[in-house]
């Protein structure tokens, strides 16, 4: 499943405020959004690096993602703003794709189908081979996913108070997302004190899909010589073909697979913001994030350091599997990734802002996390918005971060069977990153330019990259437009 954080999704609840009637009489009440704004985003990211927890803890973690986002934010009257926000996202993943190894990768990464098995489990030419090395063409290799945005606000008459309502929506294809929630914000001191309250929940259900050996045991139950296993040779450490009628042939160590399809989420957040002087302005926030069900990912593969490793593909790779030229034997896994089936979240955090000059912005940001898996991190990250000119604006960014891994985390080959929870993620692991990014904004508040009734009011380029002291790295270029409807 992609790896992605939720996003917070809207639903209009029109009968919750009534529209008033506007007197003539009346001071004169400036609304809210004056014209319709489109928002419009189209990114591109690539990752790599070799820990990918599908192959349990070792392996490529080539990624990439194309992604679209649009924003509609539509003025309902001078109070009220009805926001639609949609997002497609279609992405190729080598670790994704390693759910099943044994589906066209080849020595040389190349399909072939001529000698390998496909999802259904057709032997041809008694071989099989796979390596978490190596991208297979199995049909989880890509993905799409989307997700809807619906958002409703009203503003109170003085404009000292928004309240909203939400309701989120995502899909993919092991992983559906539905969420609800609000928010109420209440402004003082001339607009110069913000107060804000949020409550959400998630309700979402896995559409479970596991590892192709787990899989097919199950189905089987047990019997390796029907099914995927009719007619595959199976390997000790050693190389040598095991009898799969033994007693001490390979079997999962839990048979059990994903008993709650639930995955549970409720969050509330505390956020104060005040501007401190002309230049200086400070926010802080809390959440609370409590999230039950299911919480482990039934793709990915651990290996225990005190049982019997087993193989499928070429004995002579053995000795070389956890080296990037293995490319032809894959190791068959001992159990999926179990986790606890609660866990509380608790990040605080800090904004300040700076107004150097005309020309120059220091905002800065720090976070502090703790949950109950034993994880705590840092984030600190500073952006410098540069004025080049009246329209162009000049921003670099860098932000560190800095995590302690979960109690429940190991790589590979260093878990126990005498282990109640076990996870060879590497987003679980102790790890510090760096992200450096570059980009530049053109402003025109008179929105001069335009396509037909579209009117750009900003555009914006920008480039980041990531670098994980795991291996991990990425990059990520992203385009955005925001247009007013005139």
């Amino acid at each position: 499943m992609k790896k992605i954080v939720y996003i917070i999704i809207l639903i209009p609840v029109f009968s919750l405020f009534a529209q008033q009637v506007q007197d003539s009489t009346k001071v004169f009440k400036k609304r809210v959004l004056e014209n319709a704004e489109v928002d419009t985003l189209l990114s591109f990211y690539t990752q790599d690096g070799n820990n990918a927890a599908v192959t349990g803890g070792i392996g490529t973690e080539n990624l990439q993602d194309y992604a679209t986002n649009i924003t509609v934010a539509i003025p309902l009257n001078a109070d009220d703003v009805f926001t639609v926000d949609a997002t497609v996202s279609a992405y190729t993943s080598a670790s994704s794709s390693n759910l099943n190894p044994f589906s066209g990768a080849s020595q040389g990464g190349e399909d072939d189908d001529n000698d390998r098995r496909d999802d259904d489990g057709g032997n041809q030419n008694g071989v099989t081979e796979g390596s978490p090395w190596v991208a297979s063409s199995g049909a989880s290799k890509s993905d799409v996913w989307i997700s809807g945005v619906f958002n409703y606000s009203h503003t109170s008459d003085s404009r000292n108070r928004i309240w909203t309502a939400d309701m989120s929506i995502s899909s993919e294809f092991d992983y559906f997302s539905f969420g609800f929630g609000g928010s109420h914000t209440w402004l003082f001191n001339k607009k110069n004190t913000e107060l804000s309250l949020k409550g959400n929940v998630y309700l979402d259900t896995w559409k479970p899909v596991y590892p192709t050996e787990i899989k097919s045991y199950n189905e089987t139950r047990g019997n390796l010589n029907f099914g995927f296993f009719n007619g595959i040779d199976i390997l000790d450490q050693n190389g040598n073909t095991i009898d799969k009628n033994s007693i001490s042939a390979w079997k999962p160590y839990n048979t059990n697979l994903v008993t709650d399809k639930g995955r549970n989420t409720f969050s509330g957040s505390l956020s104060f913001s005040q501007i401190l002087s002309k230049k200086l302005q400070i926010s802080i926030f809390m959440d609370v994030v409590q999230q039950t069900g299911w919480l482990a990912n039934p793709m990915q593969r651990v290996y225990f350091k005190d049982r019997p490793n087993f193989y499928i593909g070429n004995a002579a790779s053995i000795p070389n599997y956890t080296s990037t030229d293995n490319t032809r034997v894959f190791q068959l896994a001992d159990d999926i990734e179990r986790l606890p089936n609660s866990r509380l979240k608790t990040p605080v955090g800090v904004r300040l802002n700076y107004y150097v000059s005309e020309r120059i912005v220091l905002k800065s940001y720090y976070r502090f996390y703790t949950d109950d898996w034993g994880i705590t991190s840092q984030t600190a990250s500073l952006e410098i918005p540069l004025k080049l000119a009246d329209k162009f604006t000049f921003y670099p960014s860098f932000r560190y971060y800095t995590q302690t891994q979960a109690d429940y985390f190991a790589p590979y080959e260093e878990h126990s069977i005498l282990d109640n929870f076990y996870t060879s993620d590497y987003d679980l692991s102790t790890f510090n990153s760096n992200q450096y990014g570059l980009g530049i904004r053109y402003t025109d508040i008179f929105t001069k330019s335009h396509i037909g009734k579209l009117r750009l009011k900003q555009a914006n380029l920008k480039y980041s990259n990531y670098q994980r002291n795991t291996g991990l790295h990425f990059n990520i270029v992203t385009l955005g437009f925001k247009f007013i409807f005139k």
